[in-house]
């Protein structure tokens, strides 16, 4: 589990095509200092398995399923990448339950500076529109996020400067892909009252 708070914003090195998969490098000197193989990392939102490290780098093999479900695909050496460690139990949940597991991508479609912070307007997928609610949590490429506006086919998101100079939401222009996490708690809630409407007629 994460908490959406991004420790480091750290640079793809390397990208190896596999066919149906990808090996990626990533240089992180902050959380590759404790890793060890087999540990799980967050690339923008994406939970990945460590399988190599060392001089401040890991490598993480990346299957079919992540590539399509997230904008992972996309990445190339040089790329920005927000990363951070699993919370470890009994330590501060700074920002909300992340399980690492994208539900879907969305697009940047408008940046609204203020003088103080920056209103990010995102599009959000149809069928993931029913997850987010105004002042709830989102994960934007592992960010985690208070939503400020839900709407049908769009959210907006309220930036402070911290978080515009530590992540890649800092330098996401309008038509960049983004990763996309919604709460799972309201997904299980979901799950659980299926059958009750379902045996109701209730939708």
């Amino acid at each position: 589990m994460f908490t959406g708070i991004v420790e480091e914003l750290g640079e793809v090195t390397a990208v190896e095509n596999l066919g149906d998969a990808s090996r990626f490098t990533v240089r992180g000197p902050v959380v590759t200092e404790d890793a060890k193989h087999g540990d799980s990392i967050a690339v923008n939102g994406v939970c990945l398995t460590v399988v190599e490290f060392g001089d401040g780098a890991f490598t993480a093999d990346v299957m079919a399923e992540t590539l399509n479900r997230s904008s992972l695909g996309a990445l190339a050496p040089g790329s920005r990448v927000n990363l951070e460690r699993p919370m470890a139990l009994g330590g501060r949940l700074g920002g909300h339950l992340v399980q690492g597991h994208v539900d879907g991508t969305g697009t940047v479609l408008e940046r609204t500076p203020g003088e103080h912070w920056e209103i990010v307007k995102i599009a959000l997928p149809a069928g993931l529109a029913r997850y987010v609610v105004e002042k709830g949590s989102i994960t934007v490429d592992g960010i985690s996020l208070t939503v400020v506006e839900a709407a049908a086919g769009h959210f907006t998101v309220s930036l402070i400067p911290t978080t515009l100079a530590l992540t890649t939401l800092g330098i996401k222009q309008p038509g960049d892909p983004v990763n996309l996490e919604v709460d799972v708690i309201a997904k299980y809630v979901e799950r659980m009252m299926q059958p009750a409407a379902e045996g109701t007629g209730a939708k």
